[in-house]
C-alpha cells in the first residue's frame, strides 16, 4: 500500500487529502502527526504560506522517510490589509482556538460594510520526497459574513461564504461541495497526480 505522511494533527485535514489522493491513487493511506513516532515540530516562522509548508514537509521526510506533504493556509482579509494571512491559526494569540479567532476577527470587521468584507483563503501544499519539492497553490474567493453559522470544516468556515457558493458558509457546505471549491481542494487536486505518479 503506498503511504504519504501529511504534517498535521487535523483529521479533517488528513482524512480530506486521503479523499483527494484516492481519486489518483486507489488505496493510497495517508498518516498524520498522531499515526508517526513523535519528533520535533519546525517552528512556522517563515513569512510566506509556501515557506512554513516547505519548513514543515521537509522535517516531514526527515523524521518519517515517507514522502511527505505539508500546507500552509489562512483567511486573507482585503480589509485588513491581508491579513491574518499565514497568522491565522494564531490570530488570537496563545492557546490556539477557533472560536476566540472567530471572535477577533468579527470584532475586527464590525465597522466594515458589507460590500469591503472581500476575502480570500490561500493555500500552498509542499510535496516533498527524496526525489525533489513541488508547491503549489490554491484560491478560494469570497466574503466574511457578520455571524458565524454552519457545523462542518474548521477555523474561519463558519464566517466566510464562498463566491462559487453564495448563500451558504464553507461550514455548512458537504464535504465533497467544499474540496470542490475551496483553496486545499484546488491545491491538492493539482498536487495529486504528481504525488500519485512518485508514489506508484
Amino acid at each position: 500500500m503506498a503511504e504519504v505522511f501529511l504534517a498535521s494533527r487535523n483529521r479533517k485535514k488528513v482524512e480530506e487529502m486521503e479523499r483527494i489522493l484516492a481519486a489518483h491513487l486507489p488505496g493510497v493511506r495517508v498518516l498524520g502527526l498522531d499515526d508517526v513516532a513523535a519528533y520535533d515540530e519546525p517552528v512556522e516562522d517563515e513569512p510566506t504560506f509556501e515557506g512554513n509548508a516547505l519548513l514543515k514537509a521537509r522535517a516531514g521526510l526527515a523524521a518519517t522517510g515517507l514522502p511527505s506533504v505539508a500546507d500552509d493556509s489562512g483567511i486573507c482579509v482585503d480589509a485588513l490589509n491581508g491579513m491574518p494571512g499565514v497568522l491565522s491559526a494564531r490570530w488570537a494569540g496563545p492557546p490556539k482556538s477557533d472560536a476566540r479567532n472567530n471572535e477577533l476577527l468579527l470584532a475586527q470587521l464590525a465597522d466594515v460594510p458589507d460590500e469591503r468584507r472581500t476575502a480570500h483563503f490561500r493555500c500552498a501544499v509542499a510535496f516533498v520526497h527524496p526525489g525533489g519539492e513541488v508547491v503549489v497553490e490554491g484560491r478560494m474567493p469570497g466574503r466574511v459574513i457578520r455571524e458565524v453559522r454552519g457545523e462542518g470544516g474548521f477555523g474561519y468556515d463558519v464566517l466566510f461564504v464562498a463566491d462559487d457558493r453564495p448563500g451558504l458558509t464553507t461550514a455548512e457546505l458537504s464535504r465533497e461541495e467544499k474540496d470542490a471549491i475551496s483553496h486545499r481542494g484546488k491545491a491538492m487536486r493539482e498536487l495529486g497526480p504528481v504525488v500519485a505518479a512518485t508514489l506508484a
